[in-house]
């Protein structure tokens, strides 16, 4: 017999952590490799842990509804013959225990003193590496918040409540009755309020109302668009195409392409194509925001939108500059389709680099979207209206007309190569025709 690990995985490129939805299984329960063993979450996706042994669960050691760093030890598993069945085993990183640090060594906000621990249960406090590090980040004494998790302990959720709120917690100061013959007042900024630890603002349900609870893929895209408009100073610019003549092309190849193919050719490939293309032009817009420097990525992966009932996924078409028209337009629809018939694998959502936006096909004609953290940009392609145009010698004509809306990190991009990029997208769309674009 042997006692094995299993990892909280890594779910994508700039994912450090993850937090357990749901378990699947319980301790004593018999498990065959790859079984799922439990949902997780993350800001970018959700998905199952596969069992990298056949065996029997021993111990479930990450709790639901805990968030822990990603290599840390979620769960064991008793196998037969040590290391055989776990082939699968070198794919994930390796293992990064938790860190068991005494809260003690957390020093408390605006204070070089270390805060008094607390206890949860028995022993003395433990916080998940995620739990020290937002605490840190935001000066956030850990004695003084009150833990929501099991025994008492401290989730990231109760981090993020209290930095969502404003309300920092603060201790209750004792103030020692001066002696008779004391006559110095204490200074009265050693008098802090007290604040009680923050909770999200409730709001009452009226007769009628629905409360629809939140699920975890719903509670990760709110953090990551939280995350997104907090950090990335968000600029934002329009500009119109006129591709009439793009469609009056894709409407002459469709219903032969759709035989040949067995997809459908749609308007959104060649806006993908364009945006690749402008993006080798311009590598700037190609960008990510990394602390203490620019990382202007090489590979150029789209990151598409892909909406279900309750969720929204962002699956990446890998080297669009490489593809053609065709190319792009089969990786849209089989990447759609995965998402819908809940076929998605993680990997198929790591590594974009700037985000295109199907917004028209709700019909919508202008809108501003969040970037996709940590990329620099997203684009908005609007629908494509039939509108009067005043035309070169004043005429008026009727075309097609869509509006580009790009949403932009301003610490990353400035107006000026946001507005080249445009205007070079929009020259491509505007200049696609049958006698000069090929979509093979």
């Amino acid at each position: 017999m042997a006692i094995e690990k299993i990892e909280m995985p890594k779910l994508g490129e700039s994912v450090t952590e993850g937090t357990i939805e749901k378990w699947l299984v319980k301790p004593g329960d018999t498990v065959n490799k790859y079984d799922p063993l439990a949902e997780v979450n993350t800001d970018k996706v959700t998905a199952e842990i596969p069992s990298s042994f056949s065996g029997t669960i021993k111990e479930i050691i990450v709790q639901e509804g805990e968030t822990v760093e990603v290599g840390v030890v979620v769960c064991t598993i008793e196998t037969e013959g040590g290391a055989e069945g776990s082939e699968g085993q070198d794919s994930q990183p390796a293992a990064v225990p938790a860190k068991e640090e005494p809260a003690n060594e957390m020093p408390a906000a605006g204070s070089q003193k270390p805060a008094s621990p607390i206890k949860q249960g028995a022993g003395a406090a433990r916080y998940s590496p995620a739990v020290m590090r937002l605490a840190q980040e935001n000066n956030i004494d850990l004695s003084l918040v009150q833990g929501s998790g099991k025994e008492g302990r401290i989730t990231r959720k109760d981090i993020q409540s209290i930095i969502d709120s404003g309300e920092m917690p603060t201790a209750p100061v004792e103030v020692e009755q001066p002696a008779a013959t004391e006559t110095k007042a204490a200074p009265a900024a050693e008098q802090r309020p007290v604040s009680k630890p923050a909770v999200t603002e409730s709001i009452p349900a009226a007769a009628g109302d629905i409360e629809i609870p939140i699920t975890g893929v719903r509670r990760a895209i709110a953090t990551n668009m939280l995350r997104s408009k907090h950090e990335a100073p968000h600029a934002w610019t329009m500009i119109e195409v006129d591709v009439t003549n793009l469609v009056q092309y894709r409407d002459s190849l469709k219903n032969d392409f759709k035989q040949k193919e067995g997809f459908n050719l749609t308007y959104f490939a060649f806006f993908v194509k364009a945006v690749s293309q402008a993006l080798k032009e311009f590598p700037m817009m190609n960008s990510m925001w990394a602390g203490d420097k620019i990382i202007q990525k090489k590979d150029i992966n789209i990151s598409i939108a892909v909406a279900t009932d309750d969720a929204l996924y962002v699956p990446v078409i890998k080297h669009a500059d490489e593809k053609s028209i065709k190319g792009i337009g089969r990786d849209i629809n089989d990447l759609a389709s995965k998402v819908r018939s809940g076929k998605l694998k993680s990997d198929e959502m790591q590594g974009g680099t700037f985000t295109v936006n199907n917004t028209g096909s709700f019909g919508s004609v202008q809108s501003m979207g969040i970037i996709n953290y940590p990329q620099a940009a997203i684009l908005q392609v609007e629908s494509i209206v039939k509108r009067p145009v005043v035309m070169s010698g004043g005429m008026i004509g009727v075309r097609d007309m869509v509006n580009l809306c790009l949403s932009l990190d301003h610490r990353v991009l400035d107006g000026l190569v946001a507005g080249r990029f445009l205007a070079r997208v929009k020259e491509i769309l505007e200049n696609i025709t049958a006698d000069n674009t090929s979509v093979y």
